[in-house]
């Protein structure tokens, strides 16, 4: 049976396979192919050598979510909303995230306001409804959304967290009277308060529902229409994996489902090689990502904004705290109206790529300034698969960057790759000192295809002193995606001051989540599952999440749980206060689903060093050196390497700078030090 694994990206598909009768992993890259995602699983499949039927486990990251939702090729959505609060959805927050901007614009909604409509209904904040859902009233409103030939509609009702029964009234009536249309209730998606986020996690569930539901269940006709008996598994924002019908109905749940694999297995890489403290870096073909593990566990976020904090769109689902940068392989360089030099966010993408691809292209990027710098190879890229142009990367790197800004077109490589690096460095910044954290205290795994080209560059202008390049760096993601288990999401709005809450809704609360939770798991995994309070002082906006064992809520053992907020309020802000009042403001529950762990196969130990071939590499001037280049799947457990040197393998290059040394793993891992930092 054969364990496979499919990433996504904006460049590059990314497939990383185990099989486990010959106990060996199997990789493979294809070109991404945007008018049909699955045409580039299919080519990595058959690049493999994989037969589809032998597959017993298949998961699968995407950016179609995401790039859905950013490209604004989604839905045309109708909202359904409490008579009175029309508006919540256009407002939005009354906060200026750019102060001083004047060009400052906030972000467009995804529906103009004359596809959102006002039903009679309305439930208090503690349940209770005060008055009923105009039956009659939400059939007229069906009518005119189908005049206005909507695609999907989203219902959020006003206090719907607390109770959904009017929400799934209205649901039952416009499935039934737009059968065609795709339909999103925001207590299914989200059961918590704050009208707002809810109503746009909403919207945007329904905005790209669609197109992601379409194409997952392309996926699966695809596949079983190939004998795929196995099971599908879909890649979650939050580090877990669902099934392929939650997906379909709560795809705004893989928003980021291609980069969270490859933290997950940072954070697992670090963990067993003894850096419970690491910063994960992912550098792919359009974006860098960054972001912070803590004690062996990926940072967390409750919510975010899709598109930045300034104008993106809120959804408040829980996902992988990373930050992202317009800075990939494929992202161009550019020279703006006052004839600065910039990087990205454009990317040259799969087509027409790179200019050294010859596919096409005719914009300098991130990658022919390093084949142009010789940090990554002419011949031996993608094993060979597919020989670059350097000379090409040369000429147009010469006329569209160097001859305008009168420098040499070595120097300009090199400007291309230093600003593309202070853009990562911010984005590392922004995980670690931005947040109280000391990057010197920290390893940095780096993956992506173009992770480790940069990554020594990127810990030298942070002072991080160790990098680790792990094994199938530029398969990560997918990689991560194996891994991981099934993972479920809950929770449930309940305001009380904890010394007066009252533990029978409490336990009910903790109770029905659970039994929610079961409907999701998939019945042939065993579940756990951890209760956590959102907690903060009287008086405070934000909430600390505080994991509370079951036998705490059985006997509603106040001090205890009062304990454990003021102990992690110490340790996150460096002050607690013991007399103050406390209050809890949401119930979560986290389930997960064991899956089955892969262990990578050891290396070879022993025998003879490689001896290395040499190539002129340009470094940290404008004058290139002899670097020592080696193969990594010949490299050795516990060999040592100096620098100046490259390390080559299917999909990527290790570069080491002079004075830097790399030592390999025993379980085949390369850690470089930093020397430099």
């Amino acid at each position: 049976m054969i364990f496979l694994a499919v990433d996504i990206g904006g460049t590059f598909t990314d497939l990383i396979a185990y099989d486990q009768e010959k106990q060996s992993f199997l990789q493979a890259k294809s070109l991404t192919t945007p008018h049909d995602p699955v045409e580039g699983i299919l080519a990595c499949m058959r690049k493999a050598d994989i037969a589809v039927p032998t597959v017993g486990h298949f998961i699968h990251g995407s950016t179609t979510a995401i790039n859905t939702l950013i490209e604004r090729k989604g839905a045309n959505v109708g909202l359904i909303v409490t008579r009175g609060t029309r508006d919540v959805y256009l407002i939005g927050r009354g906060n200026r995230p750019d102060a001083y901007n004047i060009m400052f614009n906030r972000p467009t909604p995804l529906l103009p306001r004359s596809a959102i409509h006002e039903v009679n209904e309305r439930m208090y904040a503690s349940g209770a409804v005060r008055e009923s859902l105009d039956e009659g009233q939400l059939r007229e409103i069906c009518a005119r959304l189908k005049e206005q030939g909507v695609d999907a509609v989203a219902v959020c009702f006003l206090h719907a967290y607390a109770n959904p029964e009017h929400e799934r009234a209205a649901g039952k009536i416009v499935q039934e009277l737009l059968p065609d249309a795709y339909v999103s209730l925001s207590h299914e998606i989200l059961r918590e308060y704050r009208e707002y986020e809810r109503i746009s996690t909403t919207v945007v569930n329904s905005y790209i529902g669609p197109k992601v539901g379409g194409y997952v269940r392309n996926l699966q006709t695809r596949l079983a229409a190939r004998d795929f008996r196995g099971e599908l598994a879909i890649m979650q924002s939050n580090g877990g994996v669902m099934a392929p019908s939650t997906a379909v109905k709560r795809p705004v749940m893989m928003m980021e489902s291609g980069p969270v694999g490859g933290i997950i297995a940072g954070a697992q890489v670090g963990k067993a090689l003894g850096y419970k403290d690491v910063v994960s870096f992912d550098m792919g073909g359009t974006t860098a990502k960054a972001s912070l593990v803590r004690d062996g566990e990926p940072a967390m976020a409750e919510g975010y904004y899709v598109g930045g904090y300034a104008s993106g769109h809120p959804v408040m689902m829980p996902v992988v705290d990373v930050v992202e940068v317009g800075a990939g392989g494929g992202s161009i360089a550019w020279i703006d109206e006052v004839g600065a030099l910039k990087v990205g966010p454009r990317s040259a993408g799969a087509d027409p790529g790179p200019i050294c691809y010859r596919l096409g292209g005719k914009q300098p990027t991130i990658t022919d300034a390093n084949v142009i710098l010789g940090r990554i190879g002419a011949e031996d890229f993608l094993g060979g698969e597919m020989r670059l142009d350097r000379d090409g990367a040369m000429a147009g790197m010469k006329s569209v960057i160097a001859e305008p800004l009168h420098m040499d077109t070595i120097a300009a490589a090199r400007a291309v790759i230093q600003i593309a690096i202070a853009k990562m460095s911010l984005a590392v910044r922004e995980v670690s000192v931005a947040k109280g954290y000391d990057p010197r205290d920290f390893a940095m795994v780096a993956s992506g295809g173009a992770g480790p080209p940069h990554a020594v560059t990127v810990a030298r202008e942070l002072n991080i002193p160790t990098v680790i390049i792990p094994r199938f760096p530029s398969h990560f993601s997918a990689l991560g995606m194996v891994m991981t288990d099934e993972r479920h999401d809950f929770v449930r709005t309940y305001f009380s001051e904890l010394g007066i809450a009252d533990f029978d809704i409490l336990r009910r609360i903790a109770r029905e989540m659970r039994e929610e939770a079961r409907g999701h798991v998939s019945k042939d995994k065993e579940m756990s599952a951890q209760v956590l309070f959102d907690l903060r002082y009287v008086g405070q906006e934000f909430a600390l999440q505080i994991p509370v064992p079951d036998e705490q809520i059985e006997s509603g053992d106040v001090a205890a749980i009062r304990a454990s907020f003021d102990a992690m309020h110490e340790h996150r802000y460096a002050h607690s206060s013991s007399v103050e009042r406390i209050e809890i403001i949401n119930v979560r529950l986290v389930a997960l689903g064991k899956r089955t762990k892969l262990a990578l196969p050891d290396i070879a130990g022993g025998g003879e060093a490689p001896k290395p071939a040499s190539r002129q590499v340009v470094f940290d001037d404008n004058l290139a050196v002899t670097a020592s280049v080696y193969a990594r799947d010949e490299l050795r457990r516990g060999q040592h390497v100096d620098g100046p040197a490259l390390v080559v393998e299917y999909g990527t290059t290790t570069v080491v700078f002079p004075g830097d040394s790399l030592d390999v793993a025993d379980t085949g891992e390369l850690i470089i030090s930093v020397r430099s930092a």
